[in-house]
């Protein structure tokens, strides 16, 4: 969740049922924030364990994969329109009603019976999606990894995670009475469901047959293990630098965290892959909150609406840097997967606008319904004996020792880990305390813990054997309330 928190407070192992507030008492972001947590772990717990892994109620279940009419070739899939269920997590395929369009002027008398652009009758559009369509996938049929497998049979399975959107995203969400220079209040956290498609070769199945319904779940269940648990794991502590600064003013002088301020810091996964190899991370202390709406991208010059209000928020030559959009994070994929960090070279404050290091990749920033943003991250080239290289502008990830990132925080991979894009790790600096807070054991050791996030959860859909042949794989359930059969008098 890449939102500006002050810190995730909600433990489900503390067993707390509710958020009492007190009164005279400072409200805090947190304190509501654990309040929706509890209650939304309570609503999936309750959901997952009455309904099971994933199912849809039996009367108005969704995700029903069916060719597209009058296709000879599967190169599109039907959605059908209905809920579903996964591990808790209610998941809805229905299209937004579109409604009717009223006149634009006074002399028409159509009275909203419809216009050139076919927003006439809403009976006459389609209740679910597409393949092609379906709204936070964002499938481009240029992409070949995008496109169906060209082979049978394939499963079609349903991805599942939740993610923040604040008012960069999506702008309804500030209040614009509260005027242009008021930040925007609250995030929203959305949830994110994707269909795609999966070869039966990567499941270590072939041929069809509808009998096999078992077995491919049971194989379907052992791809999607993996991707739900990770083995990445994290410790962080506070350590005082060697040559921590002496002034009184900054913090306590047997303060191990020496930061001038309270911090929420964001270490987060940036290519997956193991360490010494591939993996590399990147570090925010504000959560990776600090993101600037894009207005256009002239080379290597990124126009924005603002530099930000400040130092907290703003913007200065060195800092490291993504453009990104509501596709890109939604499809979980960099939107350049060879160079997405970016460093500042150079801005122009009364243009609103900043000089890269390079040229953003050509499938962001240019789409303004697809909300483009400049991310900014933390950390910066390194420096000393024992400081991370960087690959690609972010760090290398090294398993085995603390690593600095500033101010005294440390952290620390745990070896054997395998690490996933977007794995994040949450560490609260306190100035008041001079420490992180982080789980330790009776002998005060950090302890290594696995990702806050990001959560994946699957199910399987349909087994696609032929251009017109599709076993379905979901599972339903009656209302609980569904009146028992009528016994006959003997």
């Amino acid at each position: 969740m890449h939102a500006d928190f002050s810190r995730l407070t909600f433990r489900p192992g503390k067993h707390y049922s509710a958020v009492l507030t007190q009164q005279g008492r400072v409200q805090l972001d947190a304190d509501a924030n654990e309040q929706a947590a509890i209650e939304r772990y309570q609503l999936r717990t309750l959901a997952a364990d009455l309904i099971g892994r994933h199912g849809g109620p039996a009367a108005a279940a969704g995700f029903a994969i069916g060719h597209v009419p009058g296709s000879h070739d599967v190169d599109d899939l039907v959605i059908g329109d209905g809920r579903y269920y996964v591990d808790g997590i209610l998941c809805e395929a229905r299209r937004p009603e579109p409604g009717l369009a009223a006149p634009d002027d006074d002399g028409g008398g159509g009275g909203g019976g419809g216009d050139h652009l076919g927003n006439g009758d809403p009976s006459q559009e389609p209740a679910g999606w597409t393949y092609w369509d379906q709204p936070d996938a964002y499938r481009d049929q240029e992409r070949p990894g995008d496109r169906l497998p060209g082979e049978f049979p394939f499963l079609v399975y349903l991805k599942v995670w939740e993610r923040s959107v604040t008012a960069v995203e999506d702008p309804e969400i500030r209040e614009v009475a509260l005027g242009a220079a008021m930040p925007d209040t609250a995030a929203r956290a959305k949830v994110v469901w994707q269909v795609l498609a999966l070869p039966g070769a990567e499941l270590g199945l072939a041929g069809d047959g509808a009998s096999r319904v078992r077995e491919v779940r049971e194989a379907f269940d052992a791809w999607a293990e993996p991707r739900e648990r990770p083995t990445a794991r994290l410790a962080a502590r506070a350590r005082r630098p060697e040559r921590a600064s002496e002034d009184p003013c900054l913090a306590h002088p047997e303060a191990a965290y020496r930061g001038p301020e309270n911090q929420l810091y964001r270490v987060e996964v940036h290519h997956g892959g193991s360490a010494g190899c591939d993996a590399t991370f990147k570090w925010s202390r504000e959560n990776g909150s600090v993101v600037l709406p894009v207005t256009s991208v002239e080379g290597v010059w990124v126009d924005l609406t603002t530099l930000g209000d400040d130092d907290r928020s703003g913007l200065t030559v060195g800092d490291w840097v993504e453009v990104t959009d509501s596709a890109s994070v939604s499809r979980g994929e960099p939107a350049d997967p060879l160079q997405d960090l970016l460093q500042v070279e150079e801005t122009d404050l009364p243009g609103r606008r900043v000089r890269l290091s390079a040229e953003p990749g050509p499938e962001v920033g240019r789409l303004p319904e697809r909300h483009p943003y400049l991310r900014r991250w933390d950390h910066r080239a390194p420096r000393g004996r024992d400081a991370l290289p960087l690959s690609g502008g972010a760090l290398r990830l090294r398993e085995g020792a603390w690593l600095d990132l500033e101010d005294g925080v440390q952290v620390y991979f745990g070896p054997g880990g395998a690490y996933t894009r977007g794995d994040y790790w949450l560490v609260p600096a306190r100035t008041a305390t001079g420490e992180v807070e982080w789980p330790r054991n009776p002998a005060g050791e950090a302890l290594l813990r696995h990702p806050a996030g990001i959560r994946l959860h699957h199910a399987p859909l349909a087994w696609v054997t032929g251009p017109a042949a599709a076993a379905d794989l979901r599972r339903t359930f009656g209302p609980l309330t569904a009146p028992a059969p009528s016994r006959e008098r003997a």
